[in-house]
Parts: structure tokens; sequence; C-alpha cells
């Protein structure tokens, strides 16, 4: 039997971050023939993105644990000649399949990554700003303004892993089941004669007799209750949700318990979660046959499970006995279990922009503040040292309703209107 062992680390916090776009420039042609030549200011190049995409070769979270902040490249800004700036570059983060990312403030799915290749993009690089070239008109020939380029998106994600395993090890605490999993892998997880031993998941690749390879998790202890969460159940179950084939391994030599009963606790709470999870198929590992008090209890429990059609292995994971056994049927059963979605290809996911509505509100006597992302977007874009660019977006900020609403909510010369993070002066 052979292995490898990971530490799996199943929960991140990240801060994602893509390329602002790069400025428009304000150039004119200057020609020898052409003293007054017209305006060739080139538009910026766009932001670079930020895509997470699956990756097989990656197999936990851990590598967030050393970085936690990604950004791409902004882009370049533009030149005279009508030259525009060059695009960011992109930034790729990668994950192991079968991630989950949520947006950390709305608590909002963004994508579910659970085949290799699959992306999502997380975050969009910004528009390139432009140059004066693209504002000249009949009645404008010469205008002396660029835009800037649009800030890129920003926000803190929630990655979480729901492990893809092949095989599922589950059982009360201290059923043998890190024992278990050390014997049929080069796995090395933390064993010791007391509840709880294993505070997370921990992944081993088994091979059965017959040189079929499989990829097996021994999932910490569960308790009465885990469904609800206690004891950590919810951080556990979820990763039992992808497994195809779950071992259920059985204490045969717990004291004044019957095994039975430890079965029924932790089918219980398999159902009570939302999953449902007593969908995934089990084979019960009845362990601890190596010592005396367990022979007694493996009859009774056999005939039990036989009624209800269950498959028992009794096993010892310490000495190895009967394991061989339990791997084979391990195997027999995933070549059985064909995957219920057909196979597809890598996914491509863009959820939709980060957008907020327009809002128009008197903060107190004097002030008032404007908010939303068009109008955020429309004064970033601006440059305010320009009066000819703060005339034009006067014009914009009155189609928009904004000079209105001010006014309906009793704006007056002079009042400072906040956009932003930029304070101006409202003038009639």
């Amino acid at each position: 039997m052979s292995g490898s062992q990971s530490i799996l680390v199943d929960e991140a916090k990240i801060f994602v971050q893509a390329g602002d776009g790069g400025n428009g420039a304000t150039s004119f042609r200057r020609e020898r023939f052409a003293p007054r030549g017209g305006p060739d200011g080139g538009d910026g190049g766009r932001g670079g993105d930020v895509w997470v995409r699956a990756d097989a070769k990656v197999r936990t979270l851990a590598d967030f644990l050393r970085r936690s902040h990604f950004r791409a490249e902004r882009g370049g800004h533009g030149g005279a000649a009508n030259k525009s700036g060059q695009r960011g570059a992109d930034t790729e983060i990668l994950v192991p399949p079968g991630t989950v990312l949520y947006d950390a403030n709305t608590g909002a799915l963004l994508a579910d990554l659970d085949r290799p290749g699959d992306a999502c993009l997380v975050a969009r690089g910004g528009r390139g700003g432009r140059g004066n070239a693209s504002f000249a008109t009949s009645v404008r020939q010469a205008p002396r303004f660029a835009e800037r380029g649009e800030p890129g998106e920003r926000r803190w994600l929630r990655v979480e892993l729901k492990l893809l395993a092949d095989v599922g090890i589950i059982g009360l605490p201290n059923a043998g089941k890190s024992t278990l999993l050390a014997r049929i892998s080069e796995a090395k997880p933390k064993i010791a004669d007391y509840p709880f031993t294993t505070l997370s998941p921990n992944l081993g690749v088994a091979t059965s007799p017959a040189g079929k390879r499989f990829v097996v998790a021994d999932l910490p202890g569960l308790v009465r209750g885990a469904h609800a969460g206690r004891g950590r159940g919810h951080d556990f179950l979820r990763h039992v949700e992808r497994t195809r084939l779950l071992i259920h391994l059985v204490d045969l030599a717990a004291p004044d318990r019957d095994p039975h009963d430890d079965f029924c606790v932790i089918n219980d709470e398999l159902k009570a979660y939302p999953a449902d999870l007593t969908r995934l198929p089990q084979l019960v590992a009845a362990n601890k046959i190596d010592l005396p008090a367990a022979a007694a209890k493996l009859e009774s429990l056999s005939r039990t499970l036989a009624d209800e059609g269950i498959e028992v292995f009794p096993i010892s994971a310490l000495t190895g006995d009967g394991v061989d056994r339990l791997l084979a049927r391990c195997a027999e059963r995933l070549e059985e279990l064909v995957p219920a979605e057909e196979k597809r290809e890598s996914r491509v996911i863009v959820p939709p922009a980060q957008t907020e509505p327009l809002r128009v509100e008197k903060v107190s006597d004097g002030m008032y503040s404007v908010s939303g992302t068009g109008v955020e977007r429309l004064i970033a874009r601006t440059d305010l040292d320009s009066d000819e660019a703060v005339a034009r977006i006067q014009g914009r900020l009155e189609r928009m309703g904004v000079v209105e609403r001010l006014r309906e909510l009793g704006a007056r010369e002079g009042d400072k209107v906040l956009i932003g993070e930029r304070e101006f002066d409202f003038v009639e």
C-alpha cells in the first residue's frame, strides 16, 4: 500500500483587487507643417482581471495562510499620436477542485468550482480612460482634458473547500478512523486515546490488493447534534457531501455502548444535515476485532445490519486484519458508482458586476451625500483639475437626475456635496 499525505486547510479569507484602468492622454499633434494640429491623446489600457481557477494539483487552501492579498496589473496610460495604453496582466489564483467562493461582505455565492479547470472572474479590471482625441467634436475641436482610468473592482472573498475524496471514513470519536487511514495509506494523522484527536480532515491515497488507487479522507468524529453545528459538525459534514462512498467505522470494543446504537447516531446526523447524506452508499467496518470484548458484539451487529441490507467488514485497524478485504470491496463499489452528472467541459463563471443604485441623501444642514456605482465611477474617471472636464460632468449629473434630487432635498448655493470620497460645492 502506498499513498500521500496532505495537511488540510479548508477555509480562508482573501482580498482581491483588479487593476485600475490607465489614464487617457491629453495631447495635440505637433508636426512640422501642422503647428495647430488637432488632439491626438490615446486611450488608457484596461486593468487586469482577477480569476480563481480550480487546479487538480492543488489539494488544500494552505497557500492562503502565507498570502491573502492578490492584485492584478493596472492598465498602461495612453500616449501621444493616439497611442493606447497596454492592457494590464490578469492575476490567476489556483485552488483545489471542490472550492466554493462567497462574497465575504454580502454572503452571496459567486461560484462552485467542482471540476478541474473551472474558473470564476472575481474582480474586473477598470476601463481605461479616454484620451482627448475621443472628445473632439465639430463644436469642441480642441478638448484639453482626458479621462482618468476607472478603478478596478475589489472585494473580500470567503473561500471554502468541500473535500473531493473518493471515500470518507466516518464514525464516533475514538472509533479508530485515523488509525485506519494510517494503515491503508502513508498519511500520518495524529493518533491518541482521547476524544477529537482529529481536528481537521486528513487525506491519504489507498491502494486495493488489485492495485486500484483512490483518495480517502479521515473525517473528524461526529457527535449527536453535529448537523446543528455541535462539535464543529457543519465544518466536518460539508466534506462528506462530495465523497462517493463512506466507510462507517464502528467501535466493537467500546464499553457500555451498543455498536448498532452508535451506527444509528451517526446516520441520524447524516440524515438531519440539509443535504441528507444518507443517500451516499456505506460499507460498515466493525473495528477492533483483535480485542476480546469485540467478538460477542460482532455477531449481533452483523445480523442486524444484514437485515437492513448493509455489508459489514470485521477489521482491526491496528493489526491490519480484514483491511485488505475492505479495500477490495471499496475499489469494486467505486467502479460501480458512476457519477450521476454527465462529464462536461470546464466552466467559466462570470458573476454580475458589483453595482450599487444611485442614492442622494441629506446628511445634515448644508451637507448632502451622493452614492452609487455609476456616479462614483463618473467622478473617479474625471480629471477634477480641468475646468472643461468639471463642466462636462456637471451636465452628466444633470442628466442622471442628481442635481434635481439635491434641489428637492433643499440644497442651496454653497452647500457641500460628498460624492464618493470627494467633496464639492453645490452651484446653481
